[in-house]
């Protein structure tokens, strides 16, 4: 039975409308590091009435919008009483974004409470941002703008996940409970988890896995390295002292005597791969059988018109161009399929030399650039991963 606005205005007047906290662990030291505010509503004999009772109905008007602030209101509430200051996301729903100053009065409302920006994350579904592209990136960098976290929820419940996901400047991806439906056993779950999962790290996205349940979901998503588990094998949503109470307790945990410990093999690639992209902001991936590559790594080098893709022996042309002139031909030549064929056949681990190239404001620099020959376990081609790094002036 549909409730009537009067009587969902009244619940929130009155205090019936409450947050919830479902608390968002960390995958590897399984402590609270930040929750979710989720709306429930207390009858008068203390049942909850679950929101799938009320919220889409309210999603029919701006009725949803009250509830949002609301929500929002009771969050800033909850962390002026909380000593750890974990953050908390709030959701709101696809009727803010076309609010103009929506950042404008979330910071008056955060402000009012002497609270600082970043205690509050902002979450929106990716079915939101549907049909919603002229509005919704200039309001995520606003909002960004005053110091609030994005998160884009409920992510693989769509059909347009990844063009989202590349076009948003967002700061969170929440991925979608359906995606770990088949308890992680499935292999093609498992490689579109791993992929969803890589492709976020790359972007310096944080990513929290909803609706955790097993201790298999929960194993998996430490193995592709996942920064936070938001499910019941942690913690079911709590009533605001509870959540209280669970971050105190928590506060007195101790972390695992030695992290590396806990580390997963993931995770722990992750951080060396971190490592390489910031020693060798270009970083190339060929195949010389084929005469195709791709960029693996593309940020901060010297020059940026690069292809980001396609023949190698184009790629090596377009090198060269960029080159100081006395420099072009030796490039082209160390570099050439046929050269770097003839140095791994010869049993060479790599070739390396140091050019001058050309930086996007017209000054020569001396660049190394080294191909490490790398074996496939699966095929006999000949493959080169390419590194190239600014070398300090002399």
């Amino acid at each position: 039975m549909p409730f009537s606005e009067t009587a969902v205005r009244s619940a929130i007047a009155s205090g019936a409308m409450q947050a919830f906290y479902q608390p968002q662990y960390d995958a590897v030291t399984a402590k609270v590091k930040s929750a979710e505010a989720l709306v429930r509503w207390i009858g008068p004999d203390g049942t909850i009435i679950p929101p799938a009772r009320f919220i889409p109905q309210a999603e029919q008007s701006d009725l949803i919008m009250e509830i949002d602030w609301h929500m929002a209101r009771c969050a800033c509430e909850m962390l002026l009483k909380q000593k750890q200051k974990l953050p908390v996301a709030v959701n709101f729903s696809r009727r803010h974004i076309k609010e103009t100053d929506f950042a404008q009065r979330l910071s008056e409302l955060v402000d009012s409470y002497g609270l600082a920006h970043h205690l509050l994350e902002v979450e929106i579904t990716e079915s939101a941002m549907v049909n919603e592209e002229e509005h919704i990136l200039g309001w995520i960098n606003s909002v960004r703008a005053a110091g609030f976290s994005v998160a884009i929820d409920d992510f693989g419940s769509g059909l347009s996940s990844l063009q989202f996901v590349k076009d948003m400047p967002a700061d969170v991806l929440k991925i979608d409970r359906s995606l770990l439906s088949h308890n992680c056993e499935n292999e093609k779950e498992r490689i579109v988890l791993e992929s969803i999962f890589y492709f976020a790290h790359r972007l310096h996205m944080t990513t929290i896995a909803e609706g955790v349940e097993t201790k298999e979901q929960l194993a998996f998503m430490r193995t592709c390295d996942c920064g936070k588990i938001q499910g019941f094998i942690f913690a079911k949503p709590l009533p605001e002292t509870d959540y209280l109470s669970l971050c105190e307790i928590n506060a007195s945990a101790d972390e695992p005597f030695d992290i590396l410990g806990a580390q997963s093999p993931a995770s722990a690639s992750a951080l060396l791969m971190g490592v390489v992209f910031r020693k060798y902001p270009l970083v190339i991936f060929s195949n010389l059988t084929r005469n195709t590559f791709y960029m693996m790594a593309y940020e901060c080098f010297t020059s940026t018109g690069c292809p980001s893709t396609g023949v190698f022996d184009e790629l090596i042309l377009h090198g060269a161009s960029s080159m100081y002139p006395d420099d072009q031909q030796p490039f082209a030549s160390t570099f050439s399929r046929e050269n770097l064929l003839k140095a791994h056949a010869a049993g060479e681990p790599f070739v390396r030399l140091v050019t001058r190239q050309k930086g996007d404001d017209g000054i020569y620099r001396r660049v190394e650039t080294t191909d490490y020959f790398v074996k496939s376990p699966s095929s006999e081609d000949v493959l080169v991963i390419t590194l190239c790094e600014n070398l300090a002036e002399e």
